[in-house]
């Protein structure tokens, strides 16, 4: 029996990188799996390979950034499986600049997705995850809601946003048996940052910065916390913030 068996889980922006690595894992464990992105095609490859492997899972064609398409998500996943137990959101974006060169234009996307479709989500998904209880709610936020760094001004406002809003969260949650916990992952091989990470060494160190492991985190590494925090083993843990880092944030 896996650690989530029986459980549904939506899992935001999950057709690549870290996404797609938590949908997988959570199936596996034995939940059934809601896949959400705008990559159609990326996003129903991920279910068919889920579904291959014995694991059970949809796709939903989702923008994070419309109330219409949460309400559409989180009807299909009452029509398909009845309830909510786990609410993974994943799904941001990075622009690469300073925020004093930041366009108001880039500033508000990174903000529509990074924050606004996290604050949708939550607002979409808390019905349905009040009639389960013994809920979970996961957002996934970065070392850079807790630590500044430079080119990446909107970025990590963003981020420093989901972690306080996931606090605030857990607060006004905690009486209906709703779990919320933000996971701050550090460097990440993923396709987002290939290019940062393997154009030239001193480009990858840069970027590795003082991360005591010296490489980048393996997808599947951030996943096993998301694991954690939508199994029944993570029951005391609220309003959290777990750092899966290499150790980069210890300097």
């Amino acid at each position: 029996m896996g650690r989530i068996s029986g459980k549904a889980v939506l899992v935001t922006g999950g057709a690549m990188g870290m996404g797609k690595s938590h949908a997988e894992l959570l199936a596996r464990e034995g939940g059934h799996v809601f896949v959400t992105d705008r990559d159609v095609l990326a996003g129903k490859a991920v279910v068919a390979r889920i579904i291959a492997a014995g694991g059970k899972a949809e796709f939903i064609a989702h923008d994070v950034t419309s109330e219409s398409d949460w309400n559409n998500a989180i009807e299909m996943v009452r029509q398909k499986a009845g309830r909510l137990d786990v609410l993974v959101n994943n799904a941001g974006i990075l622009i690469l600049k300073p925020l004093h060169e930041t366009s108001p234009e880039e500033f508000d996307r990174t903000f529509n997705v990074n924050v606004k479709g996290v604050y949708l989500g939550i607002r979409s998904a808390v019905p349905l995850m009040k009639e389960s209880g013994n809920a979970s709610i996961i957002n996934i936020s970065s070392i850079y809601g807790i630590i500044g760094a430079p080119m990446a001004g909107a970025y990590i406002s963003s981020k420093g946003a989901v972690r306080l809003m996931t606090k605030s969260c857990a607060v006004d949650l905690a009486a209906f048996g709703i779990r919320v916990n933000s996971i701050h992952p550090g460097v990440i091989d993923t396709p987002m940052t290939n290019g940062l990470l393997y154009t030239d060494e001193a480009t990858r160190q840069a970027v590795l910065g003082p991360t005591l492991l010296k490489r980048p985190s393996r997808p599947e590494e951030v996943s096993n916390a998301v694991l954690f925090l939508a199994s029944d083993e993570s029951s005391f843990v609220h309003g959290a913030e777990m750092v899966v880092d290499g150790g980069y944030t210890a300097n």
